[in-house]
């Protein structure tokens, strides 16, 4: 029988400041604590279903940053792969979360790996959580730096921070019953088509 997949995406949240934190979500159905992801709708691009998920999850508008990676594991008879992003949680007002979600904490990276309910989301940000607040170290630092000792360039300054894949807010979101565009092929189908190829030894 052929393995079915269930397609999902989220965000390593983080949240900046003298020391960075990271966002986890507690689920109402069994209090479980996991990382803010979901479910792609039909031909939903990956990185707009990320941005859907982490904010109707932690309630934040957030900046999407570099890939981090994909996570695999069985679900109910199928496999789910879920890719995720490091994102920045924005300043700005901050929305209830969905009502499937009981509760939103901010920790440091340690201690959000050790709430985590799911073993191989622990492992998953044990593992690429290092890299990613590095990441946030460095843009943080060239912010500064910017602040202090503005680049010109062509007549004009710059900010040496780099930018966001995607900026957005919830009034960015299409509404609920909109029909998705059809994107063009992104990793996780081809992870996909990987998966479901013959295997010869």
């Amino acid at each position: 029988m052929a393995r079915t997949h269930v397609l999902a995406a989220g965000g390593i949240v983080v949240r900046h400041g003298s020391k960075p934190l990271v966002a986890i979500v507690q689920r109402r159905k069994d209090n479980g604590w996991v990382l803010p992801k979901g479910k792609l709708k039909p031909l939903e691009d990956p990185i707009t279903g990320a941005l859907r998920e982490v904010m109707e999850e932690t309630g934040h508008d957030v900046a999407v940053h570099e890939f981090l990676g994909v996570i695999a594991y069985p679900v109910r008879g199928s496999v789910k792969l879920a890719q995720f992003w490091r994102m920045q949680a924005l300043d700005g007002t901050v929305n209830d979360p969905a009502r499937d979600i009981r509760a939103v904490d901010w920790l440091p990276l340690s201690e959000a790996v050790a709430r985590l309910s799911v073993p191989h989301e622990q492992v998953f940000l044990g593992g690429v959580g290092p890299a990613a607040l590095a990441s946030v170290r460095a843009q943080q630092r060239a912010k500064r730096a910017a602040v202090r000792e503005p680049v010109r360039a062509a007549g004009r300054i710059t900010s040496a921070e780099p930018p966001a894949i995607v900026r957005a807010t919830a009034a960015d979101l299409p509404p609920a019953n909109s029909q998705p565009s059809v994107p063009s092929p992104g990793l996780l189908r081809r992870i996909v088509q990987g998966w479901t190829s013959p295997r010869h030894p």
